[in-house]
């Protein structure tokens, strides 16, 4: 299944949160997005058919293999765009927002690529 940025975002939401606190609940999803407990509701049991996510018996979110997989490589994406536009001059609340589109346009060989220019590893 392939996933639209919106869900990608879950995901890598999902992955900070659980970085940040431990155990994630969707209510801590809803908080951390700004969007209603229905709406992650909907959203999280999109992700679970799709294999991304599961949620046990006390509620609590786990991102599956595959799931992990993708929220690491948004992240990772994130990150690096945000610190490059950071380094390029642009305040962080707008490389933040940039990066956020930027990481799910852009295809993983061009990804790669500017990570190894940037890196100087090319």
């Amino acid at each position: 299944m392939k996933l639209h940025a919106s869900g990608e975002d879950y995901l890598e939401a999902v992955l900070i949160l659980q970085g940040k606190q431990g155990r994630v609940r969707s209510i801590d999803l809803a908080r951390y997005m700004g969007f209603s407990k229905p709406s992650i509701s909907h959203v999280v049991g999109v992700l679970k058919n799709g294999g991304f996510l599961t949620v046990d018996e006390d509620g609590f979110l786990h991102l599956t293999a595959i799931g992990r997989e993708l929220a690491k490589k948004i992240y990772e994406r994130h990150l690096f765009f945000t610190e490059q536009l950071v380094a390029a001059g642009v305040d962080r609340e707008t490389a933040e927002q940039d990066a956020c589109r930027i990481e799910h346009a852009i295809s993983e060989d061009s990804f790669q690529k500017l990570k190894e220019k940037v890196q100087g590893t090319d």
